[in-house]
């Protein structure tokens, strides 16, 4: 150690300046090719195609070409397959540095859900816009006598009316009930006593017929089960004539969880 410390002071100072300066020149370029070799600079990859390929597949190849992967977004669209990848981030082919790291965006196995809009009241063509607008698709379309002519009287998913904002799956086929329009034909008022009121309103929606107005007479636990008492109009007027109703018109019902038999002002049973 002594005679390192005696040779560095027995030389001139420009000597030792220069060794200094040769020393610090060699450790930065051996520093550089250290960090070159750690961190691959200069070698490029490109990138692989991978849209269009299964997600996993792609995550695969892109992994063993050596690259990092990133799912950067997870979508849906009914135009591809699902659980494939949309698109990617750099674009095909594209030279990189090593160990870059690819953006993928893909498409969902399993279909969001949607809100059902409100399509009843809208006119048919609206409504089919409003339906393409939420991703749902029309279904089946059936035509009911009402003033309401070619507007949406009843929205309905698998049977079942759907009320507006309720979730569904993203492509779901919604049945639509359209206004036909009121025609001329009349018909004898149908005798809806006795019947129960899921009965009764397949009847009246077969004949054409709306309900109006539902009147609960004591407790009603069911109402699908519950026995119509009363309706208005009824079948024949104060002189025993039939009265007439046509499509489009509506009848008021009252209803009893148990069948009730209902007297004139005479003390005479109501005829049915």
């Amino acid at each position: 150690m002594n005679s390192v410390f005696k040779y560095i002071t027995n030389k001139p100072f420009w000597v030792n300046l220069l060794t200094a300066i040769i020393i610090v020149v060699l450790f930065l370029i051996l520093f550089l090719k250290m960090l070159g070799w750690l961190t691959k600079h200069g070698q490029y990859l490109k990138v692989p195609a991978v849209t269009g390929m299964n997600t996993n597949d792609a995550i695969k190849l892109l992994q063993e070409k050596g690259f990092e992967v990133y799912i950067q977004d997870s979508v849906f669209t009914d135009t591809a397959k699902r659980g494939v990848v949309l698109k990617q981030l750099p674009d095909p082919n594209a030279t990189v540095k090593i160990n870059r790291t690819v953006f993928i965006t893909v498409n969902r196995y399993e279909p969001p859900m949607v809100e059902m809009p409100r399509l009843e009241g809208q006119n048919l063509a609206f409504a089919i816009q409003m339906l393409e607008r939420y991703h749902l698709k029309l279904g089946d379309t059936t035509y009911r006598p009402d003033w309401m002519l070619n507007s949406v009287l009843e929205q309905q998913y698998n049977g079942m009316r759907i009320a507006e904002k309720a979730k569904v799956q993203w492509g779901s086929r919604i049945d639509l009930v359209i206004g036909a329009g009121l025609v001329s034909k009349q018909m004898l008022v149908p005798s809806l006593i006795g019947m129960t009121y899921q009965e009764a309103k397949a009847y009246l929606d077969e004949s054409g017929i709306g309900l109006g107005a539902i009147i609960v007479d004591g407790q009603v636990t069911d109402t699908a089960s519950a026995y119509i008492f009363k309706q208005r109009p009824q079948r024949f007027d104060l002189n025993d004539m039939p009265v007439y109703i046509q499509s489009g018109q509506v009848m008021d019902i009252w209803i009893s969880q148990v069948m009730k038999v209902i007297t004139d002002s005479t003390g005479k049973k109501e005829r049915p």
